[in-house]
């Protein structure tokens, strides 16, 4: 990894004002649709590829004004890196002579090369004019736009050596074997023999078509008709007839790819899904790049590919995505993929992902906090974008502790706005039960800005482990007077439901599950027991240094006591209880809704504006 592309800057193209993204040597891009993917990857190849011959007048950026930018500038910076992907002071010799003058230092000697694309409506021949430009330094981010054009010296062509190669979200191998401009269409038409090789084939194969020709009753018969021919030719001429490619040079005009469990069972790929043809396409671009990176290797030339590749995992299972995705990431350069797969994004490395997201007309681009603990990361990875890589799509994270919430607050929200929580991008997630957990959450919603939305228990213990990992990641608030909190009076959200009146709901609920005469079973064998010991306000142990534990004897016959009973029962069982319970609260009218979720939802509604 001798060089990088490791900042990219893009003004007044398509969707996108004014963003710079940094690069890794795989980057993988994510968002919803419409959020400017593609356009980052089409900035790219204008800058360094051959997007240029493709410009219209839609790709120029319309602001907030209706007003249209009359120039796209895109700069791209490239650095010189070591075998390990880290910054070094300077190129080696090879690239060294390649970028020559184009070279610039900054003031502790690192060395850099950028290079400014503009792109503007030709006045005089009509159409669009792309330049670029090698800049003598590189510019602030609040002021890059600005930077003085005397300081800009004119490059007539591009880096061969930093090839851009776009693997486009439409691609069918069946179709672009018929294509001479197409990868594989290069790969054919670069297929050479040595001449005794030619003429050995060229051998192998007349012979093939002789024996195909005397085997066939009907193409003897066409043979012995045809030369007929040689009536019109005074006597001379010769028909031949050949089911194969009779010279080299036509192989590839007949070429074809089969594939299949076995030899035996191999078809060819016009038959197949459109999965395997894509898949196909994108191996044969792989193929392409490592015949080219030998031939430079030959002329000891340097080589150094950008391969951008559009949404890799269409029409492929998780399985083949994950495995499409190892074979890309392998490949020689630097690799550029858009995607809106969730198992794409939770195998890549954290720090390869870039968030875009569109932000009042504008794309805006996040990643991942350079400053978080490996362990902080590790969380994220695990608990976060491997288990739940539909967040990395969401508009709105709602998050809540129990496992009756995580089942009731998506249902109760579709019938409170008429509408699938998905389909406003909006997911809930249960963090387990600890304020602890919900650190990683907050961490990954803060560093992709995505909004939050907390539904917790009242717990002392939560509520303090909650505050805190709030004013670590977030900043100090207060959690009971927060647009983004609702915080329940009692210690869970069963326990808030008994307490507000939906005790016969509950009774219902449990009755469906279980029987009519659970509750009173229940009542019945515990009277009297020891319930479970909790922990009490009493001192440590002055031996152990251990909070106190104490139980009490269950008397139910005393006020309450039924209720007492109905949460012993939940408790015991949570996830028996949290459909039935779920169901029973999606009858009622949506008015009607306990308080605290009515709270959650009108505040999820005003701070999103949904």
């Amino acid at each position: 990894m001798p060089i990088l592309v490791d900042t990219l800057r893009i003004f007044g193209f398509r969707g996108i004002s004014n963003i710079e993204i940094n690069l890794s040597k795989v980057c993988v891009l994510i968002g919803t649709n419409n959020s400017g993917k593609t356009s980052v990857l089409k900035a790219m190849q204008l800058a360094m590829g051959d997007y240029s011959r493709y410009i219209t007048d839609e790709d120029f950026h319309i602001g907030n004004d209706d007003q249209t930018q009359k120039t796209i500038i895109i700069d791209t910076r490239i650095i010189p890196c070591g075998k390990d992907g880290k910054q070094i002071k300077a190129f080696e010799d090879i690239w060294a002579e390649e970028f020559s003058d184009n070279i610039q230092s900054t003031a502790n000697g690192e060395q850099f090369v950028a290079i400014r694309t503009c792109c503007k409506h030709d006045l005089v021949r009509g159409g669009f004019q792309t330049e670029r430009f090698s800049l003598e330094y590189w510019p602030e981010k609040e002021d890059w736009v600005d930077v003085d054009d005397s300081r800009k010296s004119k490059i007539k062509t591009r880096f061969d050596s930093l090839p851009f190669i776009s693997i486009e979200a439409q691609r069918d191998i069946h179709q672009e074997l018929r294509e001479r401009s197409s990868f594989i269409g290069k790969i054919l038409s670069g297929v050479d023999y040595k001449p005794e090789d030619i003429n050995e084939i060229e051998k192998m194969v007349g012979t093939l078509n002789a024996e195909a020709v005397n085997k066939s009753d009907s193409l003897k018969n066409l043979k012995k008709n045809l030369e007929n021919l040689s009536q019109s030719f005074s006597g001379a001429g010769h028909a031949e007839i050949t089911p194969f490619p009779k010279k080299i040079r036509d192989l590839s005009k007949q070429f074809t790819l089969h594939f299949g469990e076995s030899e035996k069972n191999s078809f060819s790929m016009e038959y197949h899904g459109m999965g395997t043809r894509s898949w196909a396409t994108m191996l044969s671009v792989k193929s392409f790049i490592e015949l080219m990176a030998e031939n430079y290797n030959i002329e000891e030339k340097p080589f150094y590919p950008i391969l951008s590749a559009e949404e890799p995992e269409a029409h492929l299972h998780p399985n083949a995505q994950r495995t499409l995705y190892t074979q890309l990431v392998n490949t020689s350069g630097q690799i550029i993929i858009s995607t809106h797969s969730p198992y794409l994004a939770a195998i890549a490395d954290q720090t390869q992902l870039r968030y875009l997201v569109k932000h009042e007309n504008e794309t805006k681009i996040h990643q991942l906090s350079s400053e978080l603990e490996p362990e902080d990361i590790r969380r994220i990875q695990r608990e976060v974008i491997h288990s739940r890589g539909e967040l990395l799509f969401s508009k709105v994270i709602v998050l809540s502790e129990g496992e009756t919430e995580e089942q009731a607050l998506p249902q109760l929200f579709n019938k409170y706005f008429q509408c699938e929580p998905f389909m406003l991008g909006v997911n809930f997630i249960g963090v387990g039960g600890s304020g602890k957990k919900y650190k990683p959450y907050l961490s990954f919603a803060k560093d992709f800005n995505i909004p939050v939305f907390i539904f917790s228990d009242g717990e002392p213990d939560i509520l303090k482990q909650l505050q805190k990992v709030y004013n670590q990641v977030i900043g100090e608030v207060d959690l009971k007077d927060c647009p983004n909190i609702v915080i329940l009076e009692e210690d869970d959200f069963e326990g808030y439901l008994l307490n507000n009146g939906y005790n016969e709901l509950i009774e219902n609920a449990i009755a469906s599950v279980d029987s009519e005469e659970k509750i009173t079973n229940w009542i019945d064998k515990k009277q009297g027991t020891m319930d479970s010991p909790k922990r009490t306000t009493q001192p440590p142990c002055a031996t152990c240094k251990q909070p106190i534990f104490a139980g009490e004897i269950r008397d139910y016959n005393t006020e309450g006591g039924r209720t007492k009973a109905i949460a012993e029962i939940l408790d015991s069982q949570k996830p028996k209880y949290a459909q039935a319970i779920t169901e029973k609260l999606c009858k009622l009218e949506a008015g009607k809704f306990p308080p605290k979720i009515i709270e959650l939802f009108e505040k999820i509604k005003k701070g999103v504006k949904l």
